[in-house]
């Protein structure tokens, strides 16, 4: 069998109300250890990582600790921070194979065993990556959004030794030369949790990574540089899911603090989204998603 490092990273994963306890406890069980950075921030999230280390690390869980360049204005386009600090993980990894999730991403328990075959699987055919499925909530832990205006697909277990550096606002990964991973696609998920907290954290959350983005001022009065997005708002794509969360999630779940209901909220259409409906209902009829993007070469598909 084997080993795999888990790595990730989180930032005043408090304020801005993330899962990041849910997605380390989903790690845990699958990986061989687990490292952590923790930007140093203005909130307690420090602290809360600690207490999971201490009360279900296991001995798994290395963190260390990282000061972001805020004040730097090159740094600050295109969400170039969040590679840099993902690798920053990424380099203290002690293992080849490692399983990468963002502080809003969480693995269920049902798909363990899949990944576990998964890596298995892309080591003897000497692969360099695993590709996950995506499942993307959004307002509401009962509704999801499936389109084309949400990836369906992304690396997240990758081979150390390929030379893979996490790219851009570390959505995903390249080889050093820029060139795509050789990947495997499992049947895993993983299930995206941006999109579900209390607006006002939403809020808080989007003029934070705007800045990252355009090095915008985080002022509180103004309206963030993408606009009113924070305001959940029903659009083309957002379905009633009826499936099950993973049990870390539980508890969050149930503690919700707020309420946002699909079918009760108008529908907004633009122009725009014909092109959606056209190439999405062109998908559900051939299983075929046109046009897609991909940061990675499929080369196989665990059976």
């Amino acid at each position: 069998m084997e080993k795999v490092s888990g790595f990730s990273l989180v930032r005043n994963g408090v304020k801005f109300d993330y899962p990041f306890l849910e997605s380390l406890r989903s790690l845990l069980p699958v990986v061989d250890e687990l490292v952590l950075n923790v930007g140093k921030g203005d909130d307690q999230t420090l602290a809360r990582c600690e207490e999971l280390v201490r009360a279900e690390g296991g001995g798994k869980v290395r963190i260390f600790e990282s000061a972001w360049p805020l004040d730097d204005p090159e740094k600050k386009k295109s969400g170039i921070i969040l590679s840099e600090q993902t690798n920053l993980a990424l380099d203290r990894c002690e293992n080849d194979w490692c399983l990468y999730l963002q502080a809003d991403e969480v693995l269920h328990e049902e798909d363990h065993e899949v990944i576990r075959r998964s890596v298995e699987r892309a080591h003897e055919r000497s692969l360099e990556a695993v590709v996950f499925q995506y499942r993307h909530f959004y307002g509401s832990f009962n509704v999801i959004q499936d389109s084309r205006s949400a990836y369906r697909r992304e690396m997240r277990m990758i081979r150390k030794s390929s030379g893979a550096r996490s790219v851009g606002d570390a959505q995903s990964f390249r080889k050093p030369d820029g060139s795509k991973l050789c990947a495997l696609l499992s049947g895993a998920r993983v299930f995206h949790y941006g999109w579900v907290r209390t607006p006002e954290a939403m809020l808080e959350k989007t003029r934070f990574m705007d800045g990252l983005y355009h090095g915008d001022a985080d002022a509180a009065s103004a309206e963030p540089h993408t606009g009113s997005n924070y305001r959940y708002k029903r659009f083309w794509g957002l379905y009633p899911y009826r499936g099950t969360h993973p049990s870390v999630m539980q508890t969050r779940i149930r503690e919700k603090g707020w309420n946002w209901d699909l079918e009760k909220s108008p529908f907004v259409f633009t122009l725009k989204d014909v092109g959606k409906v056209i190439l999405d209902s062109f998908e559900r009829i051939s299983g075929f998603r046109a046009f897609e993007f991909k940061n990675y070469e499929l080369k196989e598909r665990l059976d």
